[in-house]
C-alpha cells in the first residue's frame, strides 16, 4: 500500500458545501435493505439543500471519500466489514481490510478533506454502568481534537445521557440546540437536560462554526436535531425497552464494540420496529439540516 499515494487522491473540498456521512450505519446499525436506502436516501436529503454528500468509508485498505452508489450497496451488504474507529484506521489500512468509519473515524478522515460539516443519527458517548465496565466511546474525546461539526439527533438513548453530557461539558465541546432548548435524546424529541445555545436556523449555525474557526479553537461543535415530530416516540416506552435490551445483552454477555449494534438490533424487535422507522427519519431529518448549513458555511467562507 502506498499510503503517500492514497492521502494524495484524497480530495480537498474546504470551499464546497459539503457534508461527510458515515458508513457504520451501513454494517452495523440498520438491517439490510433499510440500511442502503437509508444511506442513498441521506445523500439526497444533502443534495436537495444544496450540499454536496461525501459518504465515507475503507474499501480494500483504501481511504474512500464519497463512496459510489455501487458502493455503497456492497457495503451495505458486507457482513464482514469491520468498525473502524480512531485506534482502527492504520490497522484496517495495513491489512488491506473493508472497514465502516464511525462517527469518530468519520470525522478524522473528513477533516482530512477538509469537510467542515457531518450528518450522522446519534453519537456514542458514556455507557450505562459505565461504574463496572468504563465503557466511554471515542466519539466524544474526538470532538475535542477534531474541527467537524456534528448534526446529529442526541446521543443515542441507550447511553448514560447525564455522564455523556457531563464528559462533553469537560471537554468544553458546545452543544447546541438546533431550534430546541431542550437535548433530544435521538428517538424522542425533548428530554429534561437544558441547553444553553440555540441555532435559530442553518446561518445561525454556520456563524457558530464560522466564529469557532476564526478564534482558533480548533474542536467540533454538536448541533443536536429533534427527529420530526411524527416520527418521535414515547420516552417512556423507549425507556421500557432500553431497560429489557440490556437484560437481553446482560445474559449474552455483550461487550465493547458490540454493544451499540446489539442493543440497536434488539430495540428493533421489541418495538414492532418503530425504533428503525424512527432511525431512518432522524437521520434523513439530519442530512437535510447539515446540507443546509454546509450551504451557509460555504457563503462564509467563500
Amino acid at each position: 500500500m502506498d499510503i503517500q499515494k492514497m492521502l494524495a487522491s484524497i480530495p480537498h473540498l474546504e470551499k464546497e458545501p459539503a457534508v461527510a456521512l458515515e458508513t457504520t450505519v451501513l454494517t452495523h446499525g440498520m438491517p439490510y435493505p433499510q440500511n442502503v436506502e437509508c444511506a442513498l436516501a441521506c445523500e439526497e436529503e444533502i443534495r436537495k439543500a444544496g450540499g454536496k454528500p461525501y459518504t465515507i468509508g475503507i474499501i480494500d485498505g483504501e481511504i474512500r471519500v464519497g463512496l459510489t452508489e455501487d458502493e455503497i450497496k456492497a457495503l451495505g451488504r458486507n457482513t464482514s466489514a469491520i468498525k473502524v474507529s480512531r485506534k482502527d484506521l492504520p490497522y484496517c489500512i495495513a491489512e488491506g481490510l473493508t472497514g465502516s468509519t464511525t462517527v469518530a473515524a468519520t470525522m478524522i478522515i473528513a477533516h482530512m478533506a477538509g469537510i467542515k460539516v457531518f450528518a450522522t443519527g446519534g453519537i456514542g458517548g458514556v455507557h450505562r454502568g459505565f461504574e463496572e465496565t468504563m465503557d466511554v466511546s471515542s466519539d466524544l474525546e474526538e470532538f475535542s481534537k477534531t474541527p467537524v461539526n456534528v448534526v446529529c439527533a442526541g446521543p443515542k438513548a441507550i447511553l448514560d445521557i447525564p455522564r455523556t453530557m457531563e464528559y462533553l461539558e469537560t471537554k468544553g465541546i458546545p452543544v447546541i440546540g438546533y431550534q430546541t432548548e431542550t437535548l433530544p435524546l435521538f428517538y424522542t424529541r425533548e428530554s429534561d437536560f437544558p441547553l444553553d445555545v440555540v441555532a435559530r436556523d442553518a446561518k445561525d449555525a454556520a456563524r457558530l462554526i464560522h466564529i469557532s474557526e476564526m478564534l482558533g479553537l480548533k474542536q467540533g461543535s454538536l448541533f443536536v436535531n429533534p427527529v420530526p415530530v411524527e416520527y418521535s416516540l414515547n420516552p417512556l416506552f423507549v425507556e421500557s425497552k432500553i431497560h429489557e435490551a440490556l437484560a437481553m445483552m446482560a445474559k449474552d454477555g455483550i461487550h465493547g464494540k458490540k454493544v451499540t449494534p446489539y442493543l440497536l438490533d434488539k430495540l428493533v424487535g421489541l418495538t414492532g420496529g418503530k425504533s428503525l422507522e424512527t432511525n431512518i427519519a432522524l437521520i434523513r431529518n439530519n442530512s437535510k439540516v447539515a446540507g443546509a448549513i454546509a450551504c451557509e458555511l460555504a457563503k462564509l467562507q467563500g
